[in-house]
């Protein structure tokens, strides 16, 4: 188990959590609100900004007790897949594909905040013995 402690978060870790938890958050209301509205412009451009800062933060969040690359581990991969989708997402708006679009930033919804969310909470990751024992007392 790690030694997590909520109050001693090193700083990229902090700014990568305070960022997913807004895009987490954001996240329905820009892909559920009325499309072409200001609401779904608004929270859409909030929720880009969110998932590219909290993208560009994993990247100095590093492992190098898993199974690692320069300390980059198998998470990292949806890095990757974050910048592709909403770099993409945008790409086909402004194209017009509203199609694309969606299903670019529901992929980037799904993958980068649901699944990265599960995976990142699972006990025994640094954040998973966040909530798991220290919040919640249950590991």
């Amino acid at each position: 188990m790690h030694a997590a402690n909520p109050f001693t978060l090193p700083l990229a870790t902090l700014i990568h959590l305070v960022l997913a938890i807004g895009a987490l958050l954001l996240g329905p209301l820009a892909l559920y609100s009325r499309k072409g509205q200001t609401t779904h412009r608004t929270a859409g451009y909030v929720w880009v900004l969110l998932m590219l800062g909290t993208a560009t933060s994993s990247l100095f969040i590093r492992d190098f007790r898993l199974p690692n690359l320069a300390g980059y581990t198998p998470i990292h991969l949806l890095t990757l897949l974050t910048f592709v989708a909403v770099g993409g997402g945008l790409w086909w708006v402004v194209h017009g594909r509203i199609s694309a679009h969606r299903r670019a930033m529901r992929g980037a919804y799904f993958g980068g905040c649901i699944g990265a969310g599960v995976f990142t909470l699972l006990p025994g990751r640094y954040l998973g013995d966040l909530l798991w024992h220290h919040a919640l007392g249950l590991v």
